[in-house]
């Protein structure tokens, strides 16, 4: 039974004798466009082609293969073209996956497979859609692994963001390294692309970049991500995701691939409509030389928009994943009793916000009050993206100060502050606080510090930590004495401590054991002190602590 409403409908006998009965007026029937047929009359083939193998479909496809080879043979025989026949599915009815040149010289030497080659976990001949459900891949994995069986790459996107293209940036690099050709169009639209991530993508080989400086209209607001194969399996992806972190990882994106096997007209479209920006005057060139220019746009965009962190109105929630980490970790203060807690997860599962979210339901555990926070990160790019997580989380526009750089906080309250670079020995003062913060590193390596470095620093109980000055420190000088009567002079101690200065993605991270007071000190130059914690070190860091003592 036909309903009523707009169709594009093949007219086949069934739908045709149930038309006879309806009045003419009651119905609109054209001719199908000679200049389209094809593409239409294909589609309905494939309708009905389908749905004939779905019946005759079972564990053993011969009759399937059969089928589809008396279609090729009957077109072949139709249109008096006998190359047609080379369209005959082969007996075995196998799918080719990959192919390896018989040169490569890794394959040769036994290291290297056509079935290892990395291939997306989505189809490369079939279109789908990315949600940001959790049982979906993140865009940014899915990217990495179009990215490595790529031929050529177009990306069209309005801003480009470090945090983003630092997940994808080694993969970029292999893929130029190995003859990729990459163009990257993007603009400076509300400044909010970064120079740092131009300038990586500039220095890659095979690489052009193309900016849009206009800095009084918004000229590009489009995400695409086009990945052209020569086998002829070329995807694409058109997306609310900018080059960001968020949107690559966390976001709730919606992304739509596309294959030229079934969108072909859409890829071409995509093709054309890049090379068309591509030589226009409007997006020019990025190259050497071009970064004051750049920082400036993006500096007058940003002026533009003064209040670039967002204002927030919808509640944000945890992915089902991570609401089972803050369970188990409410498990483990309410029913255990551990306040210290380390989460530990992949890059790019939300930790900034899993903290964030834990802070959320502390805060109302305290009827709405926020209590005293300190976050630590070792980079200023980082701090600036967590404070503006916790701000979502909390629908705070102006919760937490920064400490880092040229910020200076008014308050020590709900603290974001990064571990500076220069702290060479792991010791900062910080005068107009009245704090001296170590940063010490337990298990130390002879490559990363020099005999003078190697201090002897570990903890002796789950309350007392031995911590060794530098070896320029005698106690009779400024220095020591101000670790040695800190409480009189009503400075503090705050200790920061990791096992090792590296882990397997970079500069490991610290976790803060709290203030400190002095007990005793033995010798000078340097100075072996005693720290007496205000809190217990937790059990399970206590074991480390204790069992990494550098002799």
């Amino acid at each position: 039974m036909l309903k009523q409403g707009l169709y594009e409908q093949v007219v086949n006998t069934e739908i045709k004798d149930e038309l006879r009965q309806l009045p003419e007026g009651s119905k609109h029937v054209e001719k199908i466009d000679a200049a389209e047929s094809s593409a239409v009359l294909t589609q309905y083939l494939s309708e009905v082609v389908h749905k004939g193998l779905d019946r005759i479909a079972g564990d053993d496809i011969s009759a399937q293969l059969n089928l589809v080879n008396k279609i090729v043979d009957l077109i072949s025989q139709e249109t008096a073209q006998d190359d047609l026949r080379d369209f005959t599915v082969d007996d075995e009815g196998e799918q080719l996956f990959a192919l390896l040149s018989r040169d490569d010289p890794m394959m040769r030497i036994g290291q290297k497979k056509a079935k290892d080659l990395p291939r997306p976990e989505t189809s490369i001949a079939q279109s789908s859609l990315f949600t940001g459900a959790v049982h979906e891949p993140q865009m940014f994995s899915e990217l990495k692994k179009e990215i490595a069986s790529a031929d050529r790459i177009d990306m069209l996107v309005s801003f480009v963001k470090w945090s983003g293209l630092r997940l994808i940036i080694d993969d970029l690099q292999h893929f130029a390294e190995r003859g990729g050709r990459l163009r990257v169009i993007t603009t400076t639209y509300m400044g909010a692309t970064d120079v740092k991530a131009v300038e990586a993508l500039r220095k890659l080989p095979n690489t052009e970049i193309r900016v849009s400086y206009d800095t009084e209209r918004t000229r590009l607001h489009a995400k695409a991500y086009m990945f052209y194969r020569e086998t002829g399996f070329t995807t694409a992806y058109v997306s609310s995701s900018n080059l960001s972190n968020p949107a690559m990882s966390s976001g709730l994106e919606w992304n739509v691939k596309l294959t030229t096997k079934d969108m072909l007209p859409t890829i071409q479209k995509m093709e054309a409509t890049f090379d068309s920006y591509w030589n226009t005057a409007s997006f020019e060139v990025y190259e050497d030389g071009c970064r004051e220019r750049l920082e400036r746009a993006l500096s007058t965009n940003g002026k533009a928009n003064p209040t670039s962190e967002m204002q927030f109105v919808f509640d944000i929630q945890p992915y089902p994943y991570q609401q089972e980490i803050l369970d188990r970790l409410q498990a483990e203060r309410e029913v255990r009793g551990y306040y210290r807690n380390l989460v530990v997860a992949a890059t790019g599962t939300g930790k900034t916000l899993i903290s964030a979210f834990d802070y959320r339901r502390f805060c109302k555990a305290f009827s709405g009050s926020k209590p005293r926070l300190l976050f630590v990160v070792h980079r200023e790019e980082i701090l600036k993206q967590s404070r503006s997580a916790f701000r979502a989380v909390l629908k705070d526009p102006n919760f937490g100060e920064l400490f880092v750089g040229s910020f200076k906080p008014s308050s020590l309250e709900h603290l974001f502050i990064s571990v500076p670079k220069n702290v060479r020995e792991g010791v900062k003062w910080l005068p107009d606080k009245q704090v001296d913060v170590f940063f010490i590193t337990l298990n130390k390596a002879d490559k990363d510090y020099s005999p003078t470095t190697m201090y002897n620093d570990y903890s002796i109980n789950e309350s007392l930590f031995h911590w060794q000055s530098q070896s320029t420190t005698s106690d009779t000088a400024s220095t020591g004495q101000r670790y040695i009567n800190h409480r009189q002079r009503g400075s503090k101690v705050v200790l920061f401590v990791r096992e090792f200065k590296q882990d397997s993605i970079g500069a490991a991270p610290y976790t803060c054991l709290g203030t400190a007071a002095y007990v005793k000190h033995t010798g000078s130059k340097p100075m072996n002190i005693t720290w007496h914690l205000d809190q217990p070190i937790p059990a399970k860091y206590l074991r480390k602590t204790n069992k990494l003592v550098v002799g």
